[in-house]
Parts: structure tokens; C-alpha cells; sequence
């Protein structure tokens, strides 16, 4: 129980509440309400592999940078309380339950299978050449709501496109939040993030930009899809989370930065979920 725990802690799994609300909005949609509990089971599953697999690779990847961090010198690979080779079989257990999982949902699931891997894995890499490493990991979650759509369709549509980039740049822009704590770090050990390369008052402006985006996007979602009232009200109050997440650092404080983190985007994940429910179904 002890190992399970540690396990659990490793991969964070209660930043779960950040993509699979988006896999089962882009499902809902895609589905226009009408979905059976077998692909509700089979795209849990799925994410379920893919943030396991996602989250033991980074792990496994970053432990010797992650032992040279404060930040995270304490987590268990780098404190030798788990070995690489719990890693290797968690992201073992992850893979085959996405490789299942897909193949009970159609064809077009299961040949997209090697791009996500690629993305989901080789993110953990982008930090050692390039300051985009943000936007990639907004797009291995951005991939969520797409998997949901393509999951019920088996087609890439634009509006599934529409709500993978929110989510990429919803994603990618709490990362420039997030990376601001590492400055100093990252440039020591040579590595590569915006506010690294930029500063942090500039990682935090394009972060501002990239939220404004995402709610471009959503709303663009919301007119091709013709949503309602309930959607409208949703995508409000996501955009006014934003704007407080935004209130709470600064670039001399980051006193605040793990409530803006986690406690606001977790809230928005949640709202939006929510609320597109309650468009369709209530519709």
C-alpha cells in the first residue's frame, strides 16, 4: 500500500481533474449526448493510460534533473524510493491499457496511437532544445478532447480541432505560469522554458495572451455547434477564473503560484465540464 501511494503521488494523479473533463466534453459533444457506457468505460480507460504512461515517462526521463532541483529533489525516483524500474513497468501498464482501450473504440483511435505516444513521451525532451516545450505539453493535453471526438466519430472535425487548441493553449499557458518558479534553475542547468529564456514578467504576458485564446476558441466552439445558453454562461465564467488566476502572481510574487496552478485550473476543467452538460442534456 505503501508503494501504491508513492506511486499515486508520483504521477500525480489527482492532476487528472486537468484533461479527462476535456476527453469527455469532446466526447459529449461529438455524441451530441448520445453515448453508451461502454465508450464512457473504454475513454476512461484510455486516459487513464495515456496520463499514467505520460507521467512515468517524465519521471523515469527527468530523474537526474529532478534530484539536482530543490523543487523536486524530494519526489520518490530521485529519494530512491521507487527504482526506474517501477517507472518502466507503470508506463508499461499505462501503454497496454491505451493500446486496449483504443482498439475497442474503432480504427482511426488505434492508428493515431503512435502520434500520441510520440507526443506523450518525447514532451519530457523538448526542455533540453526548445523554449517551446510549454506548447508541447499543451498539445499532448490538448489531444484529449480530440481522443474524446475521434473516440465517438472516428473523424478529426474542425470543432474537434477547435477545442484541442483551447486546451493547448489553456495548458501551455499555466505552464509558462508554473515554469516561472524554476527561473533560476533552468538557467543554471542550461535548460529551456520562456520565462527562462524571457523573463518571467514576459512568460507571465504571453501566458495572458494564451488564456485569450482559449476563450476565443471556446467560443468558437460554442457558435459551430450552435450551443446554448448553458455553454455561454460556462465559457463566462472560465473566462473570469482566468482573469483571477492572472491576479494571483506577479513577477516578484509567486507566493501565490501553486492556488493558480492547480486550485484555478482544476475549478475551470471542472466548470466547463459542467456546463456543457448541462447544454446538452438540459437541451
Amino acid at each position: 500500500m505503501g508503494k501504491v501511494l508513492l506511486v499515486l503521488d508520483s504521477i500525480k494523479f489527482e492532476h487528472t481533474i486537468f484533461a479527462l473533463p476535456f476527453a469527455y466534453i469532446g466526447m459529449v459533444l461529438a455524441a451530441r449526448g448520445s453515448v453508451s457506457w461502454q465508450q464512457v468505460l473504454w475513454i476512461t480507460v484510455a486516459m487513464a493510460g495515456a496520463r499514467t504512461l505520460a507521467m512515468a515517462a517524465n519521471r523515469l526521463i527527468d530523474r537526474h534533473i529532478d534530484a539536482l532541483n530543490p523543487r523536486t529533489a524530494m519526489r520518490a525516483l530521485p529519494r530512491g524510493l521507487l527504482s526506474a524500474g517501477d517507472m518502466i513497468l507503470l508506463g508499461a501498464v499505462g501503454a497496454v491499457a491505451l493500446i486496449f482501450a483504443a482498439a475497442q473504440l474503432n480504427d482511426l483511435c488505434v492508428k493515431l496511437l503512435p502520434i500520441a505516444a510520440v507526443v506523450l513521451v518525447g514532451y519530457n525532451y523538448t526542455k533540453r532544445f526548445t523554449w517551446l516545450s510549454h506548447f508541447v505539453l499543451g498539445f499532448a493535453d490538448g489531444m484529449a478532447p480530440v481522443g474524446g471526438w475521434i473516440a465517438i466519430t472516428g473523424s478529426v472535425d474542425l470543432e474537434a480541432v477547435l477545442l484541442g487548441l483551447a486546451v493547448t493553449f489553456w495548458i501551455g499557458g499555466f505552464d509558462l505560469i508554473y515554469a516561472c518558479q524554476d527561473v533560476d534553475f533552468d538557467r543554471s542547468e542550461g535548460l529551456y522554458s520562456i520565462p527562462a529564456r524571457f523573463g518571467i514578467a514576459a512568460g507571465l504576458w504571453l501566458s495572458i495572451v494564451c488564456h485569450a485564446l482559449t476563450v476565443l476558441l471556446l467560443v468558437a466552439v460554442g457558435i459551430s455547434l450552435g450551443l446554448g445558453s448553458f455553454y455561454w454562461l460556462g465559457v463566462a465564467i472560465t473566462a473570469g477564473l482566468l482573469i483571477y488566476e492572472h491576479t494571483l502572481v506577479r513577477p516578484r510574487d509567486l507566493s501565490r503560484l501553486t492556488i493558480a496552478f492547480f486550485n484555478m485550473n482544476g475549478y475551470i476543467a471542472v466548470t466547463m465540464f459542467v456546463f456543457v452538460m448541462a447544454a446538452v442534456y438540459i437541451r
